[in-house]
Order: structure tokens, then sequence, then C-alpha cells
């Protein structure tokens, strides 16, 4: 009888150390993805990132020069992509707007393309999940149908 409750006892042992193993192992999983999220920036822009005067190109003249600019706008499953001319003064101010933009939205992936045979200029803004609604919600002139 006696061998037969320290066989229970060990038995018992053993399954509640696996348990409590198996928690901790998950707690820390769950502590790393939390981590890794608290890194992210949030989906809101950060318009303190801007001296007054930048902060006024950027959102009274550039944003509005290139929205009208815009050619063609194309969703993507994780953002959207916008043609514009591709000439000299589009590029710049394009380029300019862009750095601009990663520094108060650094969630976004921003990519500036020239195509080959002097095709398009395509800009692309993407990112994690829930970049896109960002976009839809917050630069939703960006992504209206072009005229």
């Amino acid at each position: 009888m006696k061998g037969l409750l320290i066989i229970a006892a060990i038995a018992l042992g053993a399954f509640t150390f696996s348990q409590l193993t198996n928690h901790e192992s998950c707690a820390a999983q769950q502590s790393q993805m939390s981590e890794q999220k608290q890194g992210e920036s949030p989906f809101t822009c950060d318009t303190m990132a801007f001296s007054p005067e930048i902060r006024k190109r950027h959102f009274d003249v550039l944003g509005p020069m290139l929205v009208s600019m815009r050619k063609a706008v194309r969703e993507l499953p994780n953002g959207y992509e916008f043609e514009f001319p591709n000439d000299e003064k589009s590029y710049q101010l394009l380029t300019e707007w862009v750095f601009q933009e990663s520094q108060c939205c650094p969630f976004f992936d921003l990519d500036v393309r020239l195509e080959r045979e002097h095709g398009s200029l395509v800009m692309r803004a993407t990112g994690r999940e829930g970049t896109k609604a960002f976009i839809q919600t917050d630069a939703a002139r960006w992504i209206q149908p072009v005229k």
C-alpha cells in the first residue's frame, strides 16, 4: 500500500511540475509577444516630430499637392499604391513627403520606385496589420478615386 501511495505521489508531483512548467513557458511566450508589440509605434501621426515650419509644409502644401497629382490609386492587401507623373518635380516632392511621413508615422513601409522605360513614379504605403485601416480612416483623401 505504501508503494502505491509513493507512486501516486510521484505521479502527481510530476504532473503538477509539468503543468507549472508548461504554464511558465506560455507566460514567457506571451510576455515576449507583448514586448514585441510594445516596441511597435501606435497607429497615430506624431505631428510633434516636425518643427512648425515642416509640419505646415508637410500637411498644408506637400500632402494636398501630391493628392492632386495622383494619376492612379491601387488597393493592395496591406495598403495602397499611388501613381504619379514621372518627372523631376514630382519625384522631389514625393521623396520629401515620404521622408517626412516616415518621421511622423514610423509604422509605414514607404517605397518610392521609378518604373523602367520612363514608366510611372510609384509610391507604396504598406505595413503591419492595421496599416491599411489607418490609411482608410486617417488618409481617406489619398485613396479617393482620381478625377
